[in-house]
């Protein structure tokens, strides 16, 4: 049982050989309710650089957040953005598993700071959680990666281990991850099939931040701690004391919120530019996701056409797949907007393409088929149309649909029969 209050020294807050894990580590013992941890804090000046960008460059506006950041929650965000990271004993989660290092940094004015809560053993939790619901109770809106998998998930357990409520419960969250796989994940045959060097597959581990830092801005880490090698420094700090193997992670995790920052920053500011801020058919497809995804049908439409290449905003050669994809996008978004004939066109442009896979040219027959049924009055080339939709087998249950459609066309044409003897 923990007991509020136990004092009981453990050799991580004696340190070893005399030294002060809080003075290795550039920080200070912070106390709550007779807890002790250690807090260490940083701040990045404007003129920081992190690669090709500085700190001045991932500024929000001046009220706080920036506009387009409800669409990367799809949620109502609020001023007063926290910007939140862990480091925990285990990378699969669970009841067992705690946060032994809670990353936190803001915007204040044009400096980045950044604020560390180290525990020194689990005795100390309770005081870490209760500094943390303190910074973050004026917190209008927290931003993570991959925080609604593993990491508030994590801090809503420990503070239910305690019988306490969360801060972040209720509030608005932005988790990076989702819309960095709609901009930068590579697509289909577009992503190498390889596993990368940790297991993870090559579309995903593109999408990991230290892949997104080198990218997207020239930064190379130099020295950095693996993430699978992380709890066992801690456990080996809090049996023996000695914190200096803790520095690396503690700025492995600093550069991770300095790259989450820039990385929301970047994203934010991709949106506000619309389909011009994009620097590739990919990036574009994916800003035209996130419009969608927002009702925004205008934004997404031109994004999209951009993505496709029936627009040219100097964007280069689509890949195969995202040519695919914008089209095919476009099509869908077209059709809500009631622009039959431009949708009808890209259909046929992903009929025509090589690259497109079977399942995609059978939504698109099967749409050609309904636009000259029901727009250009041609049953004769919709039924050619739903024919050959038929040839490419069943999909979703629509086997059944395009045969009764043939079968309309055929009484249409005065031509009973003929779809039956085809089969």
């Amino acid at each position: 049982m923990i007991r509020p209050g136990a004092g009981v020294p453990t050799a991580a807050s004696r340190g070893v050989d005399g030294a002060d894990p809080a003075d290795v580590l550039d920080g200070t013992w912070h106390e709550v309710e007779g807890q002790r941890f250690v807090v260490v804090e940083r701040a990045y000046r404007p003129g920081h650089r992190h690669g090709r960008v500085s700190v001045a460059d991932s500024l929000p506006p001046s009220d706080g957040a920036w506009p387009t950041l409800d669409l990367l929650s799809r949620t109502p965000c609020r001023q007063g953005l926290l910007f939140v990271d862990l480091e925990t004993t285990g990378l699969m989660g669970g009841a067992g598993t705690y946060a032994f290092l809670v990353g936190c940094a803001w915007f204040d004015g044009g400096t980045f700071r950044v604020r560390q809560y180290l525990m020194s053993s689990v005795t100390g939790e309770r005081g870490l959680l209760l500094a943390l619901a303190g910074l973050a109770r004026d917190t209008g809106t927290v931003v993570t990666y991959n925080g609604k998998s593993f990491d508030l998930p994590l801090i809503e357990t420990r503070f239910l281990f305690h019988r306490m409520t969360s801060p972040f419960a209720g509030m608005p969250h932005v988790d990076m991850l989702h819309p960095a796989r709609r901009l930068w994940r590579p697509l289909g045959n577009d992503a190498p099939p390889a596993p990368s060097r940790l297991g993870m597959p090559m579309a995903e581990s593109a999408c990991r931040l230290t892949t997104l830092e080198r990218t997207l801005w020239g930064f190379e880490r130099e020295g950095d701690v693996p993430g699978y090698e992380i709890p066992d420094r801690y456990f080996a700090f809090v049996r023996s004391g000695d914190a200096r193997p803790l520095a690396a992670v503690l700025e492995h995790n600093r550069l991770d919120l300095l790259s989450l920052a820039c990385v929301t920053a970047h994203a934010c500011q991709m949106l506000d530019a619309g389909p011009f801020g994009a620097r590739s058919p990919r990036e574009a497809l994916g800003l035209g996701r996130i419009f969608l995804s927002g009702g925004r049908l205008d934004e997404a439409r031109e994004c999209f056409a951009a993505a496709s290449g029936l627009q040219a905003p100097g964007l280069g050669t689509p890949a195969p797949m995202v040519q695919v994809e914008a089209l095919r996008a476009f099509a869908l978004v077209s059709r809500r907007q009631r622009r039959f004939d431009d949708a009808a066109a890209a259909w046929q442009r992903v009929v025509d393409l090589p690259e497109s896979p079977v399942p995609i040219v059978r939504e698109a027959t099967e749409a050609l088929a309904v636009h000259y049924e029901h727009r250009r009055r041609d049953p004769l080339t919709a039924k050619s149309l739903a024919l050959q939709a038929l040839t490419f087998g069943a999909g979703g249950g629509r086997e059944g649909a395009i045969r009764h459609r043939v079968a309309r066309l055929d009484r249409k044409l005065g031509t009973a029969g003929t779809a039956t003897s085809l089969f």
